[in-house]
């Protein structure tokens, strides 16, 4: 019985030599919201996977929708940017993820529209 569904892309053996074999990514606390930001052009001679991920993440882009273009699972996904962000060819981050303090907003700049508003 056929389903319909071209399931060849997503067969076992594929999906480990993509992953060199590996289940698990390296980077911990990466989960499907996390973005991706491209760093680097991709590189001639590159994994095509790597490089559909570096132009598909030109923007910030979640894990969960790198999958979904890609056709992969969100696991082989992990597993690729992880290795992406080992090199340095994206940066990964939960959204949610606290900011170092010299990228927050100056206090005083703060104070500033915090009295703008309370004159509106």
């Amino acid at each position: 019985m056929t389903t319909g569904i071209d399931t060849a892309h997503d067969r076992p053996d594929r999906l480990y030599t993509i992953t060199s074999g590996r289940s698990r990514a390296e980077a911990a606390g990466m989960d499907l919201v996390t973005l991706v930001v491209t760093e680097r052009e991709p590189e001639p001679g590159m994994q095509s996977e790597y490089a559909r991920i570096l132009s598909l993440c030109a923007d910030p882009t979640a894990v969960v929708e790198v999958a979904a273009e890609l056709g992969l699972p969100v696991s082989v996904v992990k597993i690729l940017v992880a290795d992406l962000v080992a090199t340095g060819a994206v940066t990964a981050r939960h959204p949610s993820a606290p900011r170092a303090a010299d990228q927050l907003p100056d206090p005083a700049f703060l104070e500033k529209v915090l009295v703008g508003l309370r004159n509106l």
